[in-house]
């Protein structure tokens, strides 16, 4: 237990120098909150293994750090956690599982509604937190957050959302965005991607408060509102 605990401190730590310094759509605090959801998650499915709430735990955690969107050369980085994860002496069986998870749970890797891996109720867990986090409340402002760091217009009726899009399609970032479109290619859809029971109550909520702002949005974009 103790060798769990000093893993979970010393990933918080790794999280808070490597991310601290990003915008605040995936910043530290970001991990942190998917962490928190993925334990509440996993409590509410009746995980309570302590060497299966590690990985999910971990995997919450780091899941951001080698994001391809903050790297130099567009592609994920797991290196920084290969390494972490070596340091802390895991078995590599708990190594190999972390990172599968977190190399499978983007959505870039759903975007054309295949998945790359067969979920383990762990897989699922941290990646219905991490959705989770992306909708609601916090979702609309990490969007704009994200898409302000970028420059993206906040609307622009001629940019129609994109349409059957491809994992290559979706991670290409240069063509120009809007942030209200990214409701339409990936916030909208995620309600429908939760995998777990208890992901998908907590998604009803979230997903109407996007819709209900969304509609708004556009009332007042039109100066109908």
């Amino acid at each position: 237990m103790a060798a769990a605990a000093a893993a979970v401190r010393r990933a918080e730590e790794l999280v808070e120098r490597e991310m601290g310094g990003r915008d605040a759509s995936h910043d530290a605090a970001h991990a942190l909150r998917v962490r928190d959801l993925a334990l509440s998650l996993a409590a509410e499915l009746g995980l309570s293994s302590p060497d299966r709430l590690l990985i999910v735990e971990l995997a919450a955690l780091l899941h951001d750090i080698g994001d391809y969107k903050y790297t130099r050369d567009n592609a994920e980085d797991m290196s920084i956690v290969e390494k972490f994860l070596e340091e802390m002496g895991l078995e590599e069986f708990q190594r190999e599982e972390i990172v599968a998870i977190i190399k499978g749970m983007g959505f870039k890797n759903e975007v054309s509604k295949k998945s790359i891996i067969e979920p383990t109720l762990e897989f699922a867990i941290v990646q219905d937190a991490d959705r989770l986090d992306a909708i609601g409340a916090i979702g609309i402002a990490r969007c704009f957050t994200y898409g302000g760091s970028k420059n993206h217009t906040l609307h622009d009726p001629k940019i129609l959302p994109r349409v059957n899009l491809s994992k290559e399609k979706y991670m290409f970032k240069e063509e120009k965005q809007t942030s209200i479109n990214h409701f339409h290619e990936k916030l909208f859809k995620l309600k429908d991607m939760m995998k777990t029971e208890a992901g998908k109550k907590r998604a009803e909520k979230r997903h109407k408060l996007m819709e209900d702002f969304v509609a708004e949005f556009y009332e007042e974009w039109s100066g109908r509102a």
